[in-house]
């Protein structure tokens, strides 16, 4: 039976939510086409109508996990701190959710060893992320005084300008690395010592926010 534009259409982007959320909660090496079908609801060779590979699969699918992201900037949780966002990152919840979460601390590893296109889709989410977390960065910074009328050349105000955006895509890589590779050792323990998985989130929140909280950070 023929399928109409809008079934095709809606078929393909099942198929990407189920791959999307299967390989952050199993690896790229861990989930089969027949998974991902079965889970969207399709027939196994229905994959093969949509992408012209596995591999062209696995890149979109990515490509479709980095709509997650710590810092949306699309009206989502607008009124969320520095601060809640961290605590939000390093829980419990997120840790033990990973198909729905953050698809660096769930593919890192995977991407670096695939390389290649798959390495410049996380090259391009992860650049997105830091631009946005340092947009929220700035974003919480109370604003600076104005600069009065032949108090300062134009120039001075351009590389004041540029050093202070340098210094929060600077914090923004410190706290996202952390937070990832945080979120990583918290999964990597929670099985076998729940205990010490709990204390790496705990401990990093603590840090990160006093970090932030720092001027001199």
């Amino acid at each position: 039976m023929k399928v109409s534009k809008a079934q095709a259409a809606e078929n393909r982007q099942g198929i990407l939510d189920a791959a999307a959320r299967l390989y952050r909660e199993r690896g790229l090496t861990g989930v089969g086409v027949a998974d991902i079908t079965r889970d969207a609801g399709l027939t196994h060779g229905g994959l093969y109508r949509h992408f012209e590979s596995k591999d062209a699969l696995v890149r979109e699918a990515c490509a479709r996990a980095f709509d997650w992201s710590i810092a949306p900037l699309d009206g989502h949780t607008p009124n969320a701190s520095v601060a809640d966002r961290i605590q939000s990152y390093l829980s419990p919840q997120h840790r033990d959710a990973p198909g729905s979460g953050c698809p660096a601390a769930a593919l890192a590893v995977d991407a670096a060893r695939a390389g290649g296109e798959l390495s410049q889709v996380f090259a391009e989410g992860i650049e997105r992320n830091i631009q946005r977390f340092a947009q929220l960065l700035a974003d919480a910074e109370p604003a600076m005084p104005a600069v009065s009328a032949g108090t300062a050349p134009q120039d001075a105000d351009k590389t004041t300008a540029a050093a202070t955006a340098a210094t929060h895509r600077a914090h923004a890589m410190q706290v996202l690395a952390t937070m990832v590779g945080g979120l990583v050792l918290a999964r990597a323990t929670a099985a076998a010592q729940p205990g010490l998985s709990e204390e790496i989130l705990i401990t990093l929140q603590d840090q990160l926010i006093r970090l932030l909280d720092t001027p001199s950070a």
